[in-house]
């Protein structure tokens, strides 16, 4: 699915004062490609995420997927956020078929194979506190998976894990990509996750959120971090910022 994103402005408001968030966004996406977006805590990277993804309607501008205007969620979207936000009652085969019934054939056999994708065969009838930080973030990717989305949304969705358990999940969220054939948009401040995952890494600036640069990647799959082509292009999407009225968004990507 394409996807034209023409957001002219977007403000919150605290009291009469309104902070400008984004302003004069445009970004369109082809269908099938993983696009990151990387900047500065503040620039607006994960608002415009939930703008895209229909959670966020109040903006000035226009969010079109093939043609449509988005005007809320669409079943044709998942989302991933920062927490699993995984029911505690719920076993890991239920908290993937959420409201629909494990009963159902046709839903049994979709969470089984979901299961399988993201690697967490055994633990069908674990419950959250039994799991990981990195399993539960697994559970809530084939959640989001379950009814076939065509555009899959993440928001720092490894953010908290720990950098072994962030470079596997990085190479689930691949293997899911590339089987699945979807659009992938991932929000991070990890420039290595950026390149290591994004077909283009859209670099943010702030205050107010812009798109900086848009820099295609070409690096075949699987990547190799170590590799000096790979290294090129993270010194690359440096240079695009590196200079001192830059700081903070070098503070942003941990750099």
């Amino acid at each position: 699915m394409s996807i034209q994103i023409d957001i002219k402005s977007k403000t919150f408001f605290q009291g009469k004062q309104g902070v400008h968030v984004l302003q004069d966004v445009h970004l369109e996406i082809n269908n099938g490609e993983f696009i990151t977006i990387i900047g500065p805590s503040g620039c607006g990277k994960s608002t415009l995420l939930k703008i895209v993804a229909g959670l966020d309607t109040d903006y000035n501008g226009t969010v079109e997927i093939n043609g449509v205007q988005i005007d809320g969620p669409g079943l044709d979207q998942g989302f991933i956020f920062q927490e699993h936000r995984l029911f505690p009652w719920l076993t890991v085969e239920g908290n993937i078929a959420a409201n629909q019934s494990l009963k159902d054939v046709n839903v049994r056999k979709k969470v089984d194979e979901l299961i399988e994708l993201v690697r967490l065969k055994g633990f069908e009838k674990a419950y959250p506190k039994e799991l990981s930080g990195g399993m539960a973030q697994r559970v809530a990717i084939a959640r989001a998976l379950l009814r076939e989305p065509k555009i899959l949304l993440l928001d720092e969705p490894f953010s908290a894990l720990d950098a072994f358990t962030r470079k596997h999940l990085q190479d689930v969220l691949l293997e899911i990509w590339q089987n699945k054939q979807i659009t992938m948009i991932l929000v991070t401040h990890d420039l290595d996750e950026a390149v290591y995952l994004g077909t283009k890494v859209v670099v943010m600036k702030a205050k107010p959120g812009q798109i900086r640069t848009i820099v295609p990647v070409p690096l075949p799959f699987p990547r190799q971090r170590a590799h000096p082509s790979f290294q090129e292009m993270r010194q690359r999407i440096l240079r695009e910022f590196e200079t001192a009225e830059d700081s903070p968004l070098l503070e942003g990507l941990g750099i």
